[in-house]
């Protein structure tokens, strides 16, 4: 009987430790990506978007799994959708 007890008293903290780890780090971080993907999902063109480099471009076109931007000087170039931080508003 009492190596049970010890047994449950030494998985107790354990426990608890993975549940503050998930309600703190994991959950948010997976609600996060969900966002994320759904904001990239509803983008469209004329948007303006922020790269993961730090340039704001213009979105010309929607392709399938990039996007196509235009920039301020009127170049265009693809962007891989996954490099699209966030949407851009003034």
């Amino acid at each position: 009987m009492e190596q049970s007890g010890s047994l449950l008293g030494s998985l107790l903290p354990l426990v608890v430790l993975f549940g503050i780890f998930y309600f703190l780090i994991i959950r948010p971080q997976q609600k996060q990506q969900k966002e994320h993907s759904a904001m990239l999902e509803s983008l469209a063109k004329g948007d303006k978007i922020v790269t993961s480099g730090g340039l704001i471009v213009e979105i010309s076109k929607v392709e399938e799994g990039f996007f196509k931007v235009k920039h301020s000087d009127g170049a265009e170039s693809r962007l891989v959708k996954t490099f699209v931080t966030s949407k851009w508003e003034e």
